[in-house]
């Protein structure tokens, strides 16, 4: 689907004279506003304003342009799982210009605690297909629960068949890794000190390995550092879980890779050397888990770095009832936007150029239709 049919199919919360103005009229106008550089309900209203010439190409606003306050209620009241649904047009592109690598990672909302009610600040989870560099959904972590249980929900809701599901060491268990592989895909977890038992364990392994190991080593030199990683992977994971290990451990279901990375850097003359370790239900060779490594961090630079940077996402003050998850929904939306258009071109000139014209923001909106 479109995304504007999609957003066309979200349920109106509004009842009676509050619903003067078409819901998918006032909703195109915050993703076309957020896509140009409008950070606010009040910058959606004074965008309309200043570009409403370009919003009746394919808006009919027959009552005219919504205010500030309209676009904060709606923001406020509406459903955030039926918003978010506005992903599912952007799903056929996800893995398409990649490996299938799906990266879950979460981001706290500095910005948008509210201390007369008692709210913590939101912490949304994200799940960001890599290849794409496409957001294909989000869940917001609610009051009382963790990050992990968010991931866990949010998997549930996706059909993962043939993709690398990534995560920190955080998601690394077993119900995560289930939900994973009932849901058609593989994961790839960071091992850290958090499993100790299994760590220790696999430390000494790749210490002093008893076969031969798969190897793949890359090199990147930037800013006068340089960087180079070794990556190597076993196949033989049965020792892992043996009956030595004490009773009742935890298990994850359908170990078939274990991984290390030893990366040595070298900068103004000193050297340092790190290893990290990982677990996977995949029979990934060197090479590849060297390529899903690499693309889970694309989550932190083309997601999270642009939220803050470009979309100055931790600044943002909306506080009230739905307001801050749906904005954060929209911000998402308009990253994907901007993403599947001009590719060579940077996000923030796009977004500059958006702004100032009304001939190119049609280049980026036209791929909602």
């Amino acid at each position: 689907m479109a995304l504007i049919d999609t957003l066309g199919e979200i349920p109106d919360p509004r009842r009676g004279n509050a619903q003067r103005h078409e819901l998918l009229d006032i909703l195109t106008i915050a993703v076309v506003a957020s896509v140009c550089g409008a950070e606010s309900c009040v910058d959606f209203a004074e965008f309309a304003e200043d570009r409403e010439a370009l919003l009746r190409e394919f808006l009919c606003l027959k009552n005219g342009l919504p205010s500030h306050d309209t676009f904060s209620r709606v923001f406020r009241l509406l459903d955030p799982a039926a918003f978010g649904r506005a992903f599912e047009a952007f799903l056929d592109d996800l893995g398409a210009a990649g490996d299938g690598v799906l990266a879950i990672d979460g981001k706290t909302l500095r910005r948008s605690f509210d201390r007369a009610a008692g709210r913590s600040a939101l912490h949304v989870v994200t799940a960001f297909g890599t290849g794409a560099r496409v957001a294909i959904a989000q869940k917001a972590v609610p009051e009382g629960q963790n990050e992990t249980l968010a991931a866990r929900a949010l998997l549930e809701t996706l059909a993962l068949d043939g993709l690398l599901v990534t995560g920190d060491a955080m998601h690394g268990h077993a119900g995560t890794a289930q939900v994973v592989l009932e849901r058609g895909g593989d994961y790839l977890f960071a091992l850290k000190a958090n499993r100790p038992a299994m760590l220790r364990e696999v430390e000494a392994f790749f210490a002093d390995p008893p076969e031969a190991l798969d190897a793949f080593e890359t090199t990147d030199a930037d800013h006068g550092r340089i960087e180079t990683r070794r990556h190597r992977v076993t196949h033989s994971t049965d020792w892992l879980f043996s009956d030595r290990r004490y009773a009742g451990e935890p298990r994850l279901p359908g170990v078939a890779t274990l991984a290390c990375v030893e990366a040595t850097r070298s900068e103004a003359g000193r050297s340092s050397t790190s290893l990290r370790y990982y677990i996977s239900s995949a029979p990934l060779t060197a090479e590849r888990f060297a390529r899903a490594v690499r693309g889970h961090w694309t989550i932190e630079n083309a997601l999270h770095w642009v939220l803050d940077v470009t979309f100055d996402e931790d600044q943002a003050r909306n506080r009230r009832d739905h307001g801050p998850e749906n904005l954060a929904i929209l911000r998402r939306l308009a990253l994907n936007l901007l993403n599947e258009a001009r590719p060579k071109m940077s996000l923030a000139r796009k977004r500059k150029r958006s702004g100032w014209s009304d001939a190119f923001a049609r280049t980026i909106i036209g791929q909602m239709r």
